[in-house]
């Protein structure tokens, strides 16, 4: 990669019409992460030493998400076209003597490796590199005509193309490489005799021809430089990222036994010989450890699995969720800011919140922590071994001590000492051939009512 210091321009100032939403275009997430940050994220491994967003609309939307960042935001308002844009970043970049990515917001999959590849093209000679790729339906991208060593011959717009220039198959993606000291003047003399009338970015090819340098595309995948402007091509970005990591799940040594139906985050970390069955859905924030199983229909999100447990199916994870090893949280069960200790099991149908469950405690079928007055939040402790039995409520702030057993249908509100017996419900009366008699009124109640009707 060049030695220089380098800093990003990313274009943001599209109005996204197409996507018919109140969310900025570049803000609609992918993998759980808006796509300018997954863009932004590329970028800083660069390690820039300046990152400048061109907004329109919306502009507070955008501030709010690279907040703390370290990236600065310029607005193009009117918009006059792509180098117009980039000039909005001239005054935040003034003191700036380096390399500069031009970058857009709403094509976050293009990675740090081909950022590098751009910047390492760029030589006294080249003045720009452009990124190419080659689509199978072209449409109306820019074209791109260049000699077998990459040097740019001539750069234009779709709308401007001969039939001849349509026909090439190499398209300007629109990601430039330029040196600071190069772009600014360039920017400077870009007309916009053009159909459209704008400032086109690529014309800064045809201008440094002029001044006798050249400009050299590199290329990339069709895939790496998609652009989202629909929801629909959000759809399209997000499988086509999703196959990506399922690939790279399974080389890491993780087993997706339906690879199409698991759903990763941007973030998700899972360890060697995980095994994840079909139709699991990872939200933000997850990490499993090595040997952990998770069975069918199950969605995890803002949870720590241990080694060798098993979740699911029909499991539902949620943020502050931390499972030890070898624990076992069955079908039915939903967990929220609970830790359960090294081989504790909750088996089935249980909602276990605000809670700290010790080692090898059991919890049955159908208990809840009773967490929420309406107003706070309460926490519910079981301390290591315990037996929580069936159908019973725990009501927050308790305390069960190690050892302790519950007795099923239990409704506990006090603390419970460490292996103690405790239950808490009502006395259990029979009444003999009471149901009897009042089956017999009732249905001679209904004849009667019938009889009137």
């Amino acid at each position: 990669m060049s030695n220089q210091p380098v800093a990003a321009i990313i274009l943001a100032a599209g109005r996204g019409t197409r996507m018919k939403s109140d969310l900025h275009k570049v803000l609609h997430p992918l993998a759980g992460q808006p796509m300018l940050l997954h863009l932004l994220a590329s970028v800083d491994a660069l390690k820039p030493v300046a990152k400048v967003v061109v907004v329109g609309a919306q502009r507070e939307q955008v501030e709010a998400a690279v907040a703390g960042t370290g990236t600065a935001i310029a607005v193009q308002d009117p918009q006059h076209g792509t180098a117009h844009a980039v000039q909005q970043a001239q005054s935040a970049l003034a003191a700036f003597d380096g390399d500069v990515l031009i970058l857009y917001g709403d094509v976050p999959l293009v990675s740090t490796t081909t950022m590098s590849a751009m910047l390492d093209r760029l030589d006294d000679n080249a003045a720009v590199v452009v990124l190419g790729f080659r689509p199978v339906d072209a449409a109306a991208y820019g074209r791109i005509d260049s000699d077998a060593d990459g040097r740019i011959l001539k750069m234009v717009e779709f709308k401007d193309a001969s039939p001849a220039e349509r026909a090439l198959g190499l398209c300007n993606s629109g990601l430039m490489a330029v040196r600071a000291r190069d772009l600014w003047p360039l920017l400077a003399r870009v007309g916009n005799d053009n159909a459209a009338q704008e400032y086109y970015l690529p014309d800064i090819v045809a201008l440094s021809t002029k001044d006798g340098r050249h400009s050299v595309v590199i290329e990339t995948t069709p895939e790496e430089v998609a652009g989202i402007n629909s929801r629909a091509e959000l759809a399209a970005v997000e499988a086509a990222w999703q196959a990506v990591r399922r690939r790279q799940m399974m080389d890491a040594g993780v087993s997706l036994m339906a690879p199409d139906t698991v759903w990763f985050a941007y973030d998700t970390e899972i360890g060697r010989d995980v095994t994840i069955e079909p139709n699991v859905v990872f939200g933000r924030g997850v990490s499993i450890a090595a040997g952990a199983t998770v069975h069918a229909f199950s969605h995890i999100e803002g949870a720590k699995i241990g080694a060798g447990a098993h979740v699911g199916p029909f499991a539902r994870l949620r943020p502050g969720t931390v499972l030890g090893a070898n624990t076992k949280v069955g079908n039915f069960v939903e967990i929220k800011q609970a830790r359960l200790g090294d081989g504790a099991k909750a088996s089935h149908l249980s909602y276990l919140g605000d809670a700290e469950i010790g080692i090898d405690a059991n919890i049955g079928a159908g208990t809840i922590t009773c967490n929420y007055d309406g107003f706070f939040k309460y926490k519910t402790i079981i301390g290591a071994g315990a037996f929580i039995g069936s159908n019973s409520a725990l009501v927050a702030p308790v305390t069960i001590g190690a050892g302790a057993i519950v007795g099923a249908g239990s409704v506990i509100t006090r603390e419970i000492e460490a292996d103690a017996l405790a239950t808490a419900r009502g006395t259990q009366v029979a009444k003999a051939g009471w149901a009897a008699r009042f089956r017999t009124a009732q249905t001679s109640r209904k004849l009667l009512d019938k009889s009137k009707a």
